[in-house]
Protein backbone atom coordinates (compact mmCIF):
# COMPACT_ATOMS: atom_id res chain seq x y z
CA UNK A 1 0.00 0.00 0.00
CA UNK A 2 1.35 3.25 -0.73
CA UNK A 3 0.67 6.80 1.25
CA UNK A 4 1.13 10.12 -0.31
CA UNK A 5 0.19 13.18 0.13
CA UNK A 6 -0.23 15.33 -2.86
CA UNK A 7 -0.02 19.17 -2.95
CA UNK A 8 -0.41 19.59 0.38
CA UNK A 9 -0.41 22.81 1.85
CA UNK A 10 -1.42 23.94 5.98
CA UNK A 11 -1.92 27.16 8.10
CA UNK A 12 -3.47 27.28 11.24
CA UNK A 13 -5.14 30.47 10.35
CA UNK A 14 -5.33 33.20 7.51
CA UNK A 15 -2.94 35.39 9.56
CA UNK A 16 -0.05 32.70 10.11
CA UNK A 17 2.40 31.70 7.42
CA UNK A 18 1.32 28.48 6.06
CA UNK A 19 3.81 25.26 7.64
CA UNK A 20 4.61 23.90 4.75
CA UNK A 21 3.09 24.50 1.57
CA UNK A 22 2.59 22.24 -1.73
CA UNK A 23 4.14 19.18 -0.31
CA UNK A 24 4.21 16.14 -2.56
CA UNK A 25 5.70 12.63 -0.97
CA UNK A 26 4.89 8.86 -1.00
CA UNK A 27 5.44 6.55 1.63
CA UNK A 28 5.91 2.93 0.33
CA UNK A 29 5.90 -0.74 1.93
CA UNK A 30 9.14 -2.51 2.83
CA UNK A 31 10.45 1.16 3.45
CA UNK A 32 11.72 2.56 6.75
CA UNK A 33 11.05 6.46 6.77
CA UNK A 34 12.65 9.17 9.43
CA UNK A 35 11.64 12.42 9.45
CA UNK A 36 13.66 15.01 11.44
CA UNK A 37 13.60 18.66 12.08
CA UNK A 38 13.22 21.15 14.87
CA UNK A 39 10.89 21.84 17.47
CA UNK A 40 7.70 23.40 15.73
CA UNK A 41 8.62 22.56 11.98
CA UNK A 42 5.45 20.59 11.77
CA UNK A 43 6.41 16.88 12.14
CA UNK A 44 4.25 15.81 14.46
CA UNK A 45 1.65 17.57 12.80
CA UNK A 46 2.36 15.40 9.51
CA UNK A 47 1.82 12.28 11.55
CA UNK A 48 -1.37 13.32 12.71
CA UNK A 49 -2.08 14.06 9.14
CA UNK A 50 -0.62 10.69 7.94
CA UNK A 51 -2.59 8.93 10.83
CA UNK A 52 -5.97 10.27 9.91
CA UNK A 53 -6.06 12.05 13.14
CA UNK A 54 -6.08 15.41 11.28
CA UNK A 55 -7.52 17.43 7.93
CA UNK A 56 -4.77 19.52 6.14
CA UNK A 57 -5.58 22.71 5.03
CA UNK A 58 -5.68 21.52 1.45
CA UNK A 59 -4.24 18.58 -0.21
CA UNK A 60 -5.37 15.07 -0.08
CA UNK A 61 -3.71 12.08 2.06
CA UNK A 62 -4.25 9.56 -0.18
CA UNK A 63 -3.66 5.09 -0.20
CA UNK A 64 -3.23 3.28 -2.94
CA UNK A 65 -4.71 6.34 -4.99
CA UNK A 66 -7.82 7.01 -2.55
CA UNK A 67 -8.11 9.52 -0.51
CA UNK A 68 -8.20 7.84 3.16
CA UNK A 69 -11.45 9.77 3.70
CA UNK A 70 -13.53 7.62 1.50
CA UNK A 71 -12.49 4.47 3.96
CA UNK A 72 -13.84 6.64 6.83
CA UNK A 73 -11.41 7.90 9.29
CA UNK A 74 -11.96 5.95 12.28
CA UNK A 75 -12.14 2.74 10.00
CA UNK A 76 -8.70 3.78 8.53
CA UNK A 77 -7.39 4.28 11.82
CA UNK A 78 -8.29 1.65 13.35
CA UNK A 79 -7.43 -0.90 10.47
CA UNK A 80 -5.08 0.44 7.95
CA UNK A 81 -2.32 2.39 10.54
CA UNK A 82 -1.07 1.39 13.72
CA UNK A 83 -0.04 4.58 15.87
CA UNK A 84 2.96 4.90 18.53
CA UNK A 85 2.27 8.09 20.15
CA UNK A 86 4.60 10.03 22.32
CA UNK A 87 2.65 10.06 25.59
CA UNK A 88 2.09 6.45 25.16
CA UNK A 89 -2.10 6.52 25.71
CA UNK A 90 -2.02 3.61 27.26
CA UNK A 91 -4.84 2.99 29.17
CA UNK A 92 -4.11 3.31 32.66
CA UNK A 93 -6.69 0.55 34.43
CA UNK A 94 -5.35 -2.20 32.32
CA UNK A 95 -2.19 -4.38 32.91
CA UNK A 96 0.15 -4.00 29.84
CA UNK A 97 -0.99 -7.40 28.24
CA UNK A 98 -4.63 -6.17 28.34
CA UNK A 99 -3.75 -2.58 26.24
CA UNK A 100 -2.78 -4.55 23.77
CA UNK A 101 -5.57 -7.22 23.64
CA UNK A 102 -7.78 -4.61 23.71
CA UNK A 103 -6.40 -3.13 20.34
CA UNK A 104 -6.35 -6.18 18.93
CA UNK A 105 -10.02 -6.61 19.61
CA UNK A 106 -10.89 -3.22 18.22
CA UNK A 107 -9.14 -3.37 15.32
CA UNK A 108 -11.21 -6.67 14.76
CA UNK A 109 -7.39 -8.51 14.19
CA UNK A 110 -7.15 -12.10 13.34
CA UNK A 111 -4.82 -12.63 16.47
CA UNK A 112 -7.91 -11.33 19.46
CA UNK A 113 -7.75 -13.28 22.35
CA UNK A 114 -4.47 -14.66 21.29
CA UNK A 115 -2.44 -14.77 24.77
CA UNK A 116 0.60 -16.06 23.28
CA UNK A 117 0.96 -14.17 20.52
CA UNK A 118 0.38 -11.49 22.64
CA UNK A 119 3.48 -12.22 25.35
CA UNK A 120 5.16 -13.27 22.06
CA UNK A 121 5.12 -9.40 21.28
CA UNK A 122 6.13 -8.29 24.72
CA UNK A 123 9.12 -11.04 24.78
CA UNK A 124 10.40 -9.16 21.77
CA UNK A 125 10.76 -6.14 23.31
CA UNK A 126 11.90 -7.46 26.35
CA UNK A 127 9.23 -7.45 28.54
CA UNK A 128 8.47 -10.72 30.31
CA UNK A 129 4.99 -12.22 31.03
CA UNK A 130 5.30 -11.06 34.81
CA UNK A 131 6.03 -7.09 33.44
CA UNK A 132 3.31 -7.81 31.16
CA UNK A 133 0.60 -8.89 34.12
CA UNK A 134 1.09 -5.38 35.19
CA UNK A 135 -0.90 -2.46 35.87
CA UNK A 136 0.67 0.23 33.31
CA UNK A 137 0.72 2.37 35.95
CA UNK A 138 3.32 0.45 37.98
CA UNK A 139 6.07 0.44 34.93
CA UNK A 140 8.31 2.83 34.01
CA UNK A 141 8.60 5.46 31.59
CA UNK A 142 10.44 3.43 29.33
CA UNK A 143 8.38 0.48 30.07
CA UNK A 144 5.17 2.14 29.17
CA UNK A 145 7.06 3.28 25.87
CA UNK A 146 7.62 -0.41 24.88
CA UNK A 147 3.79 -0.91 25.87
CA UNK A 148 3.14 1.74 23.40
CA UNK A 149 5.25 -0.13 20.62
CA UNK A 150 3.73 -3.68 21.75
CA UNK A 151 0.36 -2.35 20.92
CA UNK A 152 1.48 -1.13 17.22
CA UNK A 153 3.41 -4.06 16.59
CA UNK A 154 0.66 -6.53 17.38
CA UNK A 155 -1.95 -5.43 15.47
CA UNK A 156 -2.35 -6.22 11.57
CA UNK A 157 -2.12 -2.78 9.85
CA UNK A 158 0.00 -1.86 7.34
CA UNK A 159 1.57 1.30 7.98
CA UNK A 160 3.40 1.82 10.98
CA UNK A 161 3.19 5.44 12.61
CA UNK A 162 5.48 6.46 15.37
CA UNK A 163 6.28 10.29 17.21
CA UNK A 164 9.69 10.08 18.92
CA UNK A 165 9.70 5.67 19.90
CA UNK A 166 13.00 5.96 21.44
CA UNK A 167 12.32 8.94 23.17
CA UNK A 168 12.57 7.25 26.56
CA UNK A 169 14.72 4.62 25.91
CA UNK A 170 17.59 3.83 27.00
CA UNK A 171 20.68 3.13 24.00
CA UNK A 172 20.27 -0.60 24.05
CA UNK A 173 16.99 -0.56 23.58
CA UNK A 174 16.83 2.03 21.52
CA UNK A 175 18.97 -0.38 19.39
CA UNK A 176 16.53 -3.27 20.09
CA UNK A 177 13.56 -1.19 18.79
CA UNK A 178 15.66 0.02 15.86
CA UNK A 179 16.59 -3.47 14.71
CA UNK A 180 12.40 -4.11 14.88
CA UNK A 181 10.81 -1.52 13.00
CA UNK A 182 13.53 -2.26 10.02
CA UNK A 183 12.52 -6.04 10.32
CA UNK A 184 8.57 -4.94 10.35
CA UNK A 185 9.52 -2.64 7.20
CA UNK A 186 11.91 -5.03 5.62
CA UNK A 187 10.75 -8.90 6.29
CA UNK A 188 7.16 -8.08 7.55
CA UNK A 189 6.78 -5.72 4.53
CA UNK A 190 5.09 -2.75 6.38
CA UNK A 191 5.57 0.97 5.75
CA UNK A 192 7.26 2.36 8.91
CA UNK A 193 7.27 6.44 9.22
CA UNK A 194 8.60 7.46 12.31
CA UNK A 195 9.32 11.36 13.75
CA UNK A 196 12.82 11.33 16.06
CA UNK A 197 15.28 13.75 16.91
CA UNK A 198 18.19 11.38 17.87
CA UNK A 199 20.65 11.25 14.62
CA UNK A 200 20.82 7.54 15.00
CA UNK A 201 18.08 6.78 14.85
CA UNK A 202 17.17 8.74 11.91
CA UNK A 203 20.11 7.24 10.25
CA UNK A 204 18.77 3.84 10.56
CA UNK A 205 16.40 4.21 8.45
CA UNK A 206 16.40 3.91 4.50
CA UNK A 207 14.76 7.08 3.70
CA UNK A 208 15.59 10.03 5.95
CA UNK A 209 13.52 13.41 5.61
CA UNK A 210 14.63 16.85 6.98
CA UNK A 211 11.54 19.47 7.31
CA UNK A 212 12.86 23.07 7.01
CA UNK A 213 11.40 25.89 5.72
CA UNK A 214 8.22 24.78 5.03
CA UNK A 215 9.57 21.89 2.67
CA UNK A 216 10.43 18.16 3.00
CA UNK A 217 13.95 17.67 1.43
CA UNK A 218 15.14 13.96 1.27
CA UNK A 219 18.60 13.64 2.55
CA UNK A 220 21.02 11.83 0.64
Amino acid sequence: MTLAIKDLTHQYNAQEKPLYEHINMSFEPKTLYSIVGQSGSGKTTLLSFLAGLDTPSEGPITLDGENISKYGLTKYRNQKVAIIFQSYNLLNYMTAAQNVSSALSMTKSKHTGDKDYIYATFEKLGINRTLADKNVQQLSGGQQQRVAIARALAVDAKIVIADEPTGNLDEENTQEVIKIFQELAHEVGKTVILVTHEPNVAQAADVQISLKNRQFTIVE
